[in-house]
């Protein structure tokens, strides 16, 4: 299956695109409000602007992906792989990114508010400027990612690791960060 294969499909009212092929495609502002895409391999797709929200991509493969400024709401990455992903300007509010490896990925400028980070990989992310407000980010690693003006207010940092991490101009207000290892 190919992009527009894809895009008439969705047009027709199908939904469930799970352990689709679509490497190296071009999707940019495209519409896929709902789609099921758990287990797709989207290797160096380009998403920019694209519309997920409500989406499902538990254990998809976005390696090298670009997402920059997508509408991601309440979408489900559980277990995915977005290594080196650019997600800069993404809207991720209430996402979950549980158990993501999300390792390199850019971030800067992202809303995260209420997404669920638990047990992910961040490690060596870019979050300057992102907001974190109210995230879950219980267990995840954080080692040698770039916090420079992240917004952490309410967030939950408890048995995070955030050794080497850049934590300059962080806004930290009620954040729970008990625990958490610090280099």
């Amino acid at each position: 299956m190919d992009a527009q294969e894809l895009l008439k499909r969705y047009a027709a009212g199908e939904r469930d695109f799970s352990n689709v092929n679509l490497v190296h495609a071009c999707l940019t502002n495209a519409n896929l409000v709902g789609t099921h895409l758990n287990g797709a391999h989207l290797i160096e797709a380009d998403l920019r602007g694209a519309d997920l929200a409500a989406a499902h991509l538990s254990q998809a493969k976005l390696n090298q992906v670009s997402l920059a400024d997508a509408n991601m709401i309440e979408v489900c990455l559980m277990s995915a792989e977005l290594i080196d992903v650019d997600l800069s300007g993404a809207n991720l509010t209430d996402a979950n990114l549980s158990g993501a490896d999300l390792s390199g990925v850019k971030l800067g400028g992202a809303n995260l508010n209420g997404a669920n980070l638990s047990h992910a990989d961040l490690s060596h992310a870019d979050l300057r400027g992102a907001d974190l407000s109210g995230a879950n980010l219980k267990e995840a690693k954080l080692g040698g990612a770039d916090l420079d003006g992240a917004y952490l207010e309410n967030a939950d940092l408890s048995g995070a690791d955030i050794e080497a991490a850049n934590m300059r101009r962080t806004g930290w207000v009620e954040a729970n960060e008990p625990e958490c290892t610090i280099g």
